[in-house]
């Protein structure tokens, strides 16, 4: 990072057609640092695995999964080859899929499809991306910055854009990351913060030297509407882990928000600190739901700090460090990115829009503390439930409690070389802690609703229950469009493949060859009778013919105009 070295490694397998086929390795800095995160806290969502699914019978299969899915990150990280991305990328895809189905019902199968296939748009961006690179003579996504003239360029880095907003689970594709929450809490933690969601981010910042300024412009308002949309659904949501996947969304906006206003440095330095507390905070949010007996609704959780004071506190710690309070991990970032966005002051809807969504995190992680820690106990029944339970889970907690705390500051001293120099009003250097206030005292007021209380949420029931699906995306980009495309896949099914091609095809042809061999079966049964019978008819046809060729061989066949006239011998009439 000092010296700024890079490894560049190219191996080229084959050149055809003034293309050449290689595959590449790129080890700096930022893969590096990127890769050892991955695997860090992959080593510690292991160890709480551990614990987590202990009795699980094919244990050995979610691991290998869980292994599996590391190396296809891997694979994207360290090679900048469009090629080897998309292994690496569909690897993903696949084993998310396989890991959202782990648990077999209904829910968890249509989760699954919903993820794959919104992840399969952009797979098939970059299948795209590949056919079009192939004029370039090559796939090596470094080259792509030296054609930024070329419009056959930039319809490349659309698709990749593409390709990076579906994985990244910006709008339209929002609806999937929620609905990936039926996959184990382990499988959550370490694909919904650290790996799959963030993998859309890392090719952006990797390509984003090229994009012109009408594609970061779109982008930019894109993971701003993102970034509010799953604020305001966070705080009307009761699922404890669709809270935090939410939130999750809410953090990739960011990330991409400030990448298009030209901060990717700051972009990655989020990257790795929400990676951090997001994992801890999902394995903190998967103890309690182990311990309360698989129950995920928070209106059914309150007091559990008497009963698990640490995993509390490393939840805690998590949230703070995901509100930004100072000199936590998330304050470093997520202030340097606030003052940086107001140093570029990119106009009045966008700053306003950001630090609503800055008060809406605070607002549902102060809503979630209180449901969780400070509201009265509302269990269904006496479980008996304490830290003891999970030894081994708080093991692989207590491995991410400290960097959340100190890695910020860490970071924000090795990472840039020059220290951002920031000047600005004091009202606008204070607004981040003023919205950190006032989104503490709205997620009290949200959690603080009595029975008897003429609800507000209930009364605008309309506007609450639009916030809360997310502005309606599942609906208008799943629910409403599936059911069109199965029809005509089952109408397809049912006049071509089970119809017409059925006909024509494999079923035509198997009653062909039955009759064919049933004949031949006859011919078997009855061999000597119908062999001497074959034989009998073949000698009389051919002694036929001989007497009727005999017969015409005196004057052949003779033309006159148009008509064929037989001429037989004169002595025959």
């Amino acid at each position: 990072l000092n010296s700024g070295y890079e490894y560049f490694l190219e191996f080229n397998a084959l050149s055809l057609n003034s293309a050449s086929f290689s595959f590449i390795m790129l080890f700096d800095w930022l893969s590096f640092l990127f890769g050892s995160y991955v695997l860090f806290i992959s080593s510690m969502i292991l160890k709480y695995t551990k614990e987590y699914m202990l009795g699980d019978s094919h244990l050995n299969r979610f691991i290998f999964l869980m292994l599996l899915f590391i190396f296809s990150m891997l694979m994207m990280i360290f090679s900048p080859n469009l090629v080897s991305i998309l292994l690496g990328w569909d690897g993903l895809g696949l084993v998310s899929y396989a890991l959202v189905i782990y648990y077999q019902n209904i829910k968890s199968f249509n989760a699954g499809m919903l993820t794959a296939l919104s992840n399969r748009i952009g797979d098939a961006a970059l299948l795209m991306g590949i056919a079009w690179m192939m004029s370039l003579g090559g796939w090596n996504l470094f080259t792509l910055k030296f054609y930024t003239e070329s419009s056959l360029v930039m319809f490349i880095y659309c698709f990749i854009i593409l390709a990076a907003i579906t994985k990244s689970a910006q709008i339209p594709f929002s609806s999937w990351l929620p609905a990936a929450m039926a996959a184990p809490t382990p499988v959550s933690a370490l694909v919904h913060s650290s790996t799959l969601v963030t993998a859309g981010v890392y090719l952006l910042i990797r390509s984003s030297e090229g994009f012109s300024s009408m594609m970061m412009m779109i982008l930019l308002y894109g993971a701003l509407l993102t970034m509010f949309m799953a604020g305001v659904g966070a705080n009307l949501e009761f699922d404890l882990k669709k809270i935090i996947a939410l939130s999750t969304l809410s953090q990739l906006g960011m990330m991409i928000t400030i990448l298009c206003l030209g901060g990717s440095k700051l972009a990655f330095f989020h990257l790795l600190i929400h990676a951090l507390f997001k994992a801890l905070l999902f394995m903190c949010a998967g103890a309690i739901i182990h311990n309360l007996n698989s129950t995920q609704d928070i209106r059914s959780m309150g007091g559990v700090s008497y009963f698990m004071p640490l995993t509390c506190v490393c939840m805690n710690i998590s949230n703070f460090a995901l509100c930004g309070i100072p000199f936590l991990s998330g304050f470093y970032s997520k202030d340097l990115i606030a003052e940086f966005l107001s140093m570029e002051m990119p106009g009045i809807f966008i700053y306003t829009l950001f630090f609503m969504s800055i008060g809406l995190t605070v607002s549902y992680s102060m809503r979630l503390s209180y449901y969780l820690f400070w509201s009265d106990l509302n269990f269904t029944s006496l479980m008996s439930f304490s830290d003891n339970n999970t030894k081994i889970m708080l093991k692989g907690m207590m491995g991410l409690v400290l960097l959340v705390i100190i890695k910020g500051s860490i970071l924000s001293w090795i990472l840039f070389e020059t220290p951002y120099f920031l000047i600005l009003p004091s009202l606008m250097k204070l607004l981040t802690i003023l919205m950190i206030f006032l989104g503490s005292i709205l997620g009290y007021e949200f959690s603080q609703m009595k029975f008897y209380y003429q609800s507000k949420v209930m009364r605008h029931i309309s506007g609450s229950s639009f916030c809360a699906n997310m502005w309606n995306l599942p609906i208008l980009s799943t629910y409403g469009l599936n059911h069109y495309f199965l029809i005509l896949s089952k109408s397809y099914f049912k006049t071509l493949d089970s119809g017409w091609l059925e006909y024509y095809g494999s079923k035509h042809m198997f009653y062909n060859l039955k009759f064919f061999s049933q004949l031949a079966q006859i011919f078997s049964k009855n061999h000597l009778k119908i062999f001497l019978s074959v034989c009998l008819i073949f000698i009389i046809l051919l002694v036929l013919f001989f007497y009727l060729s005999s017969l015409f061989s005196a004057q052949p066949w003779s033309r006159w105009g148009d008509a064929y006239i037989f001429s037989y011998p004169q002595d025959m009439i």
